[in-house]
């Protein structure tokens, strides 16, 4: 039988429930999210830079420049940062920022040229640097996948809702721990006299946003030999020994605390050995964030200290226990006018207030005007906690070679001066020709 076209159909229209359709739907959207989600790309990883600059302020680098990773070693970068620097004929510096790219960026090199003039203060050339830093940058964050990061300014990453570039524990294989270690000798003399020095030093620390570490052990040994008028030989040495660390928990952009523990060995002092540990509380009237431009805090400590003297002491003492406590106070500003640090510091000994110590510290650095500067530093404490002097006399060796401490009551000195500079400020040629020993310290 045949169904004329355009007629009704033999058989019912279905029709599928509204909710049935809906379940379907979620149904499948559940099946094909994860591998959407999947099938996206991890974000990209910063930039990883090795700054090779001696002498630079790392920690300002690091706070300015926050949109990439700084690593400790050249072979983990992608970006190989030297900077050089050679003094120009007007007297100021040179520096210049050796961008060398390595892997995927091998092919890029790049020369950037910042010049300080003789009259700059620290301020201004630190900012010169970090300007020179930022615009060498700009080419390598372009060519990789982090180029989104690039502006004509660099704004803080928190402030835009961007995670900061923070290597974590996980991502190092030596789990943040950095090591150091030193030997040294110095060996001099003449027909009649003759020194030797060794020393060494080995410390490690590790550090995060939340908690750091510090640990050091160093030691060294001196010795002179002098061959007199009548032909006797003197002979006199000393030893010092020290072991120290430190542990500080961050509490709020504000506070701190930690403990600090040490143990020394010192022969110009009359310790045998010596023991100390406290734990401190320091407050910071500014956000440690800011440490690199200004800086004012308050640093309190209590502990207990053990001593173990050589000869007995003014005080009839070969060993003893004394509680001791300490409070410092301190500033620190870097500004484009110059730099201020200022610290006093005083402690005692709990059980006896009459043996304490004062110290006040002060730097100043100013430029008056252009091309003139005042430098201005001193230090003075008042000491009246010598419980380690030796009763017996101490000789005239001893007092003249600083083997052995006598008693004092204060200590001082003062350094002023006055810088002044004239001439061309145009003069950027540098020319390192037949340059002596001492020109090549600065």
């Amino acid at each position: 039988m045949a169904v004329a076209h355009g007629g009704p159909s033999p058989f019912p229209e279905e029709r599928t429930p509204v909710n049935v359709r809906l379940s379907a739907l979620a149904a499948a959207l559940a099946l094909a999210l994860p591998h959407a989600l999947a099938a996206q790309p991890a974000p990209p990883p910063p930039l990883r830079v090795f700054l090779d600059c001696d002498r630079c302020d790392f920690d300002h680098f690091r706070r300015e420049v926050p949109v990439v990773d700084y690593v400790r070693d050249r072979q983990d970068a992608d970006l190989h940062v030297l900077v050089t620097r050679q003094t120009t004929g007007a007297g100021g510096t040179e520096y210049t920022f050796h961008m060398l790219g390595l892997r995927e960026l091998a092919h890029l090199a790049d020369n950037l040229r910042f010049v300080s003039l003789q009259t700059d203060t620290d301020s201004e050339v630190r900012d010169g640097l970090t300007r020179t830093f930022r615009l060498g940058l700009v080419r390598y964050l372009a060519q990789t996948a982090r180029g989104d990061a690039v502006d004509v300014i660099f704004p803080d990453p928190e402030e835009r809702g961007v995670r900061r570039p923070v290597t974590t524990a996980a991502d190092d294989p030596w789990n943040l721990w950095v090591f150091r270690a030193r030997i040294a000798g110095e060996l001099e003399g003449e027909s009649r006299t003759k020194a030797t020095v060794l020393d060494g030093s080995f410390s490690a620390s590790r550090t995060t946003e939340d908690f750091k570490i510090d640990l050091r052990v160093s030691g060294e040994y001196e010795e002179d030999e002098f061959e007199l008028r009548s032909g006797d030989k003197l002979v006199s040495s000393a030893t010092d020994l020290g072991l120290e660390g430190t542990a500080v928990w961050s509490l709020s952009p504000h506070w701190s605390w930690g403990v600090a523990a040490s143990a020394a060995s010192s022969t110009p002092v009359n310790q045998k050995l010596a023991l100390r540990a406290a734990p401190a509380l320091e407050y910071s009237f500014y956000p440690y964030a800011e440490s690199t431009r200004r800086q004012i805090t308050v640093l309190y400590k209590v502990g207990v200290a053990a001593f173990r003297y050589e000869e007995i002491t003014l005080f009839d003492r070969t060993s003893e226990t004394r509680p001791e406590q300490s409070l410092q106070i301190a500033a620190d500003f870097t500004q484009p006018w110059g730099e201020l640090v200022l610290s006093l510091a005083g402690s005692n000994y709990l059980d006896d207030f009459s043996k304490h110590r004062l110290d006040l510290f002060a730097m100043l650095e100013i430029r008056l005007f252009r091309g003139v500067s005042l430098d201005i530093d001193g230090s003075v404490a008042r000491i009246k906690d010598q419980i380690y002097v030796a009763r017996e006399e101490v000789s005239d060796e001893e007092v003249l070679l600083r083997r052995k401490e006598l008693g004092k009551d204060f200590e001082y000195s003062v350094d002023i001066g006055l810088s002044f500079t004239f001439g061309s400020v145009f003069n950027n040629v540098v020319n390192p020709r037949i340059r002596t020993r001492e020109q090549n310290r600065y």
